[in-house]
């Protein structure tokens, strides 16, 4: 009898850069893809220990970012759509939702050696133009060295460069853009505001308080090697994220004294209503849903062109217990 071996995922390289959308090889957390049964597919996860962007966080605990997640499960969606759904590799991609959820906050501490992922992927539903599938939505969970870390559901779609042109200039048109504005970089918050270690890594300025409403406005630097991995015409989900999370650290800590270096986002959604432009400047707001439970702080979080709301969303926190960061200091 010929025994059937099943196929395995590699680890010893990543994946075509150009396959998820990135410009440096660096910037590829995918090894391997795997599909025994569409719609299911498996694929390989590596994470890296030391980022100037994604390890650049003044918290008391070691843990792979949520938001490193995140962009590990949106080039998950970019592949599968490249591989097994048919979508050219010169297609441009939109992200129409997502909403991450962090499992285990062991899993997601960061060890001895690389983590070792397995990213194991669903399509839950597809939007089709005629016979053509134009778009995906995928259920995703993600394990690291063997836990479950993360769970994560998406919703994308893609169209040729033709229709994104139409589709850009069709929305730009009655905004009457002036020429790109300077954003004020100089003005970006103090780092240990957001938790964060590098001024390069900030992405608020003007923070102020109304009543139970935090806002700021969210700086957009196009130089930032993590966030602009690649040239842009507008502003990208990753930053939209970001500055979900540093808005919601601030509105935690002005609102209910939370320092942000006891704090973790376990939990972030959003719904993107529109595109943000790099000519516009854009405001973030945060209000607290609740009081704070069970360790935990809910945010509800909108940005804003000139009035124009471009996502929503909401942003979890969860308060670090003094007894798992003492932990963290004596495992390190």
């Amino acid at each position: 009898m010929t025994a059937v071996l099943e196929p395995t995922l590699s680890y010893s390289s990543s994946i075509p850069r150009a396959h998820v959308h990135r410009a440096a090889i660096c910037e590829v957390f995918l090894t391997d893809i795997i599909c025994e049964s569409y719609p299911q597919f498996r694929l390989g996860v590596q994470l890296p220990r030391v980022h100037s962007y994604y390890s650049d966080h003044n918290i008391v605990v070691r843990q792979y970012d949520p938001l490193l997640l995140l962009e590990t499960f949106r080039q998950a969606s970019i592949l599968i759509s490249h591989r097994h759904v048919d979508a050219p590799l010169d297609a441009k991609f939109v992200f129409n939702a997502g909403a991450l959820e962090i499992v285990d906050l062991d899993a997601v501490r960061v060890g001895p050696a690389p983590a070792a992922g397995v990213l194991d992927a669903t399509i839950t539903a597809e939007k089709r133009r005629g016979a053509d599938i134009v778009g995906i939505t995928l259920a995703m969970t993600l394990a690291l060295d063997g836990s479950a870390a993360a769970t994560m559901s998406m919703t994308i779609q893609w169209m040729p460069g033709d229709a994104w042109d139409r589709l850009r200039q069709r929305g730009r048109a009655p905004l009457q853009l002036d020429p790109a504005r300077p954003h004020p970089l100089h003005e970006r918050v103090e780092p240990r505001e957001v938790a964060r270690h590098s001024f390069d890594n900030v992405v608020l300025s003007r923070i102020g308080v109304d009543g139970d409403t935090v806002r700021s406005q969210v700086l957009v630097d196009q130089a930032h090697p993590g966030l602009f991995d690649h040239p842009l015409d507008h502003v990208p989900g990753a930053l939209i994220f970001e500055a979900m999370r540093q808005t919601a650290l601030v509105a935690a800590h002005e609102l209910f004294g939370l320092s942000p270096r006891m704090l973790v986002l376990v939990g972030c959604d959003a719904v993107f209503e529109s595109f943000g432009e790099l000519e516009l400047p854009t405001d973030c707001a945060a209000v607290a849903e609740a009081e704070i439970c069970s360790r935990q702080v809910v945010l509800s979080v909108t940005l804003a062109q000139e009035g124009r709301q471009i996502a929503h969303g909401r942003v979890t926190l969860q308060r670090v217990s003094a007894s798992t960061a003492a932990l963290d200091r004596i495992v390190r």
